[in-house]
């Protein structure tokens, strides 16, 4: 049995979690969440837990019974408390700003680069080179944070571009003088 699969998740105060057939719809103080987790995987709730089962040992879907109970997971700590991902620009000049919905980054390019924040999306600069992604969904938050870091890869050698904040950046030694 799945050591992450056969974990309950335990459903705070405040969420109300329905089950309709093989869809899942999460509502809690921050918003509502919905995963249709198929057929394979059985979920049920009972004594305020989210308990997955799964019928028979099959490899693809022992894989499944884990994913989808890590995914049910994040749906609850979204609706609850959200996720944040933090980037940081680095760089001469570089920089960034918020417009409305709109990101709005300088990072080295002939022009601003402008990022539309998808729906579920806020964007946050506390500084002019700190950038904050926040929202209920964790993987649209992530892939979010990916694709603002996509638009200037990190340079090797001083080390200019985007990254996350936790990110260690290794940087190449430069040429050596000759003899």
């Amino acid at each position: 049995m799945s050591r992450i699969g056969r974990a309950p998740i335990a459903i705070p105060t405040g969420v109300e979690v329905k089950l309709d057939g093989s869809v899942i719809t999460v509502k809690g103080p921050k918003g509502v969440l919905t995963r249709d987790i198929g057929t394979d995987i059985n979920c049920k709730i009972e004594n305020n837990q989210i308990l997955f089962t799964r019928d028979n040992d099959d490899k693809e879907i022992r894989s499944k019974h884990g994913l989808y109970r890590a995914l049910v997971n994040n749906m609850v700590t979204g609706v609850t408390k959200g996720y944040t991902r933090s980037l940081i620009i680095f760089g001469i000049g570089y920089k960034a700003q918020v417009n409305g919905n709109k990101l709005v980054l300088n990072i080295g390019y002939s022009h601003p680069i402008e990022m539309e924040a998808p729906q579920g999306i806020t964007f946050a600069c506390p500084t002019l080179t700190e950038i904050s992604v926040s929202g209920i969904d964790k993987e649209l938050v992530g892939q979010v944070a990916a694709n603002i870091k996509a638009k200037r890869v990190i340079e090797p050698y001083h080390g200019y571009g985007v990254r996350y904040k936790e990110e260690p950046v290794i940087l190449k030694e430069g040429k050596k003088a000759g003899k």
